[in-house]
């Protein structure tokens, strides 16, 4: 049994947790995601990032947005609680490299997967550019972490409350279109922003790395629901990813499998709101 050790609220529905599991903590590498499940009654697994992990202490970080059942679920759990499952670390870690210039993107809730990512790219020796996008100044997490690794940091807002008002895609294409263009590029956060950010390094053929957040259930390849296409094949994103080059997914059939299952998904946080 797995147990909360600290729980704040960094954001409107973003929360951060700490959540003891020593063999995970050590085992952990940048880009990897665990299996969790609240609780064994009616509980679903979801996959979440691990955000940071404290070998010493034996702990992993969780940071997630309440948007479904399961995460409004876990939102409500408190310091001490048991969690019933946690299983990881699962997929490939990142690949780590002394790249040159690599600019990181993250949108909203991405901001959590890239942290760990940035920090080992640092960690290496890259000169580091960091874009952070969210809808206003309230929803930007991790900004000091971020500032504090970064040799540049840009943010942008929807509403422009703070920092520029754009859209993460026009920093990146200023730098791609620069004197010091980017050698790898690495973006994480909602799909509709990776698949844009795809588009906007494509004509600069500046390699790009995305971090999909498709639907999972098992997360070890049986059940087939973490399928996407990359290069006119089948990939699945659990085992085979979650970082794909973004140049060669299929967004378009990415997001038509993400919506499979809103009807449902709406109907159970529905009752879920009623049961409060």
């Amino acid at each position: 049994m797995y147990h909360i050790l600290h729980k704040e609220q960094l954001a409107e529905k973003v929360f951060l947790m700490k959540i003891q599991a020593p063999l995970i903590a050590q085992e952990r590498r940048a880009g990897q995601f665990v299996i969790i499940q609240p609780d064994t009654d009616f509980g679903e697994r979801i996959p979440l990032t691990i955000a940071d992990a404290d070998v010493t202490a034996g702990t992993i970080t969780l940071i997630f947005q309440a948007v479904g059942k399961t995460t409004t679920d876990l939102s409500a759990m408190q310091t001490g609680d048991p969690v019933a499952n946690v299983l990881g670390p699962l997929g490939n870690p990142t690949h780590i490299a002394n790249f040159g210039h690599v600019v990181c993107v993250a949108g909203g809730i991405g901001a959590a997967p890239m942290f760990p990512i940035a920090q080992a790219l640092k960690q290496a020796g890259n000169s580091l550019t960091l874009i952070i996008g969210a809808r206003s100044r309230e929803l930007v997490i991790l900004e000091e972490r971020m500032r504090s690794i970064a040799d540049n940091l840009i943010i942008c807002t929807d509403d422009g409350s703070y920092g520029r008002k754009a859209l993460v895609t026009e920093p990146l294409e200023e730098l791609c279109s620069g004197a010091d263009k980017p050698d790898k590029v690495f973006a994480i956060g909602p799909p509709v922003m990776m698949k844009f950010c795809a588009a906007t390094t494509k004509p600069y053929q500046v390699p790009t790395m995305v971090s999909l957040n498709t639907i999972m259930v098992d997360g070890t390849g049986m059940c087939g629901g973490c399928r996407v296409t990359v290069n006119g094949e089948t990939r699945f994103t659990c085992v085979d990813g979650p970082e794909f080059d973004g140049h060669q997914v299929d967004f378009e059939n990415m997001l038509a499998r993400l919506g499979s299952y809103r009807p449902q998904e709406q109907d159970a946080l529905h009752k879920c709101r009623i049961s409060v």
